[in-house]
C-alpha cells in the first residue's frame, strides 16, 4: 500500500519492458475502486479511452518512449472506504505509427440523434 492524504498529488509511472526501441506506451483507461475485485459497480474514472474524466488528470513528458508518466489529487469515495485501488490499461504501439491507438488520444464516442 502507498498512504497518502487526501488531495495529496500521486504520481504514477508505467514502464515497458523490451528491448525494442521502436515501441510506445499510452496510458488509455484508469478507473480507482474501494474494492480490489470490482472496478464496475462502485468505481469512479480518472481516465477512460484517452479521455481524462477527473480534472486533477494531468499526463508529463517522458524523453524515453517506454514510460507514461501521470499524476491525479488523492481522493476518498464517499461512503469512507478506507481504500483506494487502481486498475489501469495501457496500449503499447509502434512509435511513429500515426495510425496507432497512441497516436490518436483521446477517443469521445460521438453523440447519436434520437429519433421520434
Amino acid at each position: 500500500p502507498y498512504y497518502i492524504d487526501l488531495n495529496q498529488d500521486v504520481y504514477l509511472q508505467a514502464s515497458l519492458r523490451s528491448s525494442d526501441q521502436n515501441l510506445t506506451i499510452f496510458v488509455d483507461t484508469c478507473v480507482a475502486s474501494p474494492s480490489p475485485h470490482d472496478f464496475n459497480t462502485l468505481a469512479y474514472d480518472i481516465i477512460r479511452n484517452g479521455c481524462a474524466r477527473d480534472s486533477s488528470y494531468a499526463t508529463y513528458y517522458s524523453p524515453y518512449s517506454h514510460f507514461a508518466r501521470f499524476k491525479f489529487n488523492a481522493f476518498e469515495f464517499v461512503s469512507r472506504h478506507t481504500s483506494v485501488y487502481l486498475q489501469c490499461e495501457l496500449v503499447v504501439c509502434r512509435l511513429g505509427d500515426r495510425s496507432s491507438r497512441c497516436s490518436r488520444g483521446c477517443i469521445s464516442r460521438s453523440k447519436r440523434e434520437t429519433s421520434s
